[in-house]
Formats: structure tokens, C-alpha cells, sequence
């Protein structure tokens, strides 16, 4: 399934749950509640033993697409997905 048809999947869906949230993220979006909200995130898809969860940049919480620019640039998303596994390593490999 294309990123295209995922959306409308989420958008067409009864709204935000434990799996899919919406963040509107105009400019950016705090890293800490960014890791916060992915904790939860995967938390809950693991207890559902669901694959994934969503969080979604670009749309209110009224599922309008508005758009962001956080993390536009690919190299900005890959940069975003190794500081995220950087800060979730298991707490051993932190000491």
C-alpha cells in the first residue's frame, strides 16, 4: 500500500486512538514529545500486536491535511530516525 492510500487509510479511519495520532507540527515539533508520543505509540501497537502505529505530521486533529515543514528534506527524516533509535536504546547499552 502507497503512503497515499495509507493516509486516506487513517484519515477515513474513527479518528486518533492508541495506534494513530495526528499532530498538526507546522515548523517543527518538540523531540522530547516526540519520543514520548512514539514510546506510547509503539507501547500500544506491541500490546495490540499490531506492526505499526502512526503518527502523523501535516494534519489537524479534525483530520484536515494542512501540510508541515518538519523534517521536510529526506536527509532531514533519515537524520530524525537514527536520533529517535539513538535515545530508545535499551538502558544497558546506555551506561
Amino acid at each position: 500500500m502507497g503512503m497515499q492510500q495509507q493516509l486516506q487509510r487513517l484519515l477515513a479511519s474513527a479518528g486518533e486512538s492508541e495506534v494513530v495520532e495526528f499532530k498538526e507540527a507546522k515548523n517543527g515539533y518538540d523531540f522530547g514529545r516526540l519520543g514520548k508520543y512514539f514510546s506510547a505509540l509503539s507501547n500500544e501497537a506491541n500490546l495490540k500486536g499490531l506492526l505499526s502505529a502512526w503518527l502523523v505530521f501535516g494534519v489537524k486533529d479534525n483530520h484536515q491535511v494542512v501540510g508541515t515543514k518538519f523534517r521536510e528534506a529526506f536527509k532531514d527524516l533519515q537524520a530524525l530516525k537514527k536520533e529517535v533509535a539513538d535515545k530508545t536504546a535499551h538502558p544497558a547499552e546506555l551506561e
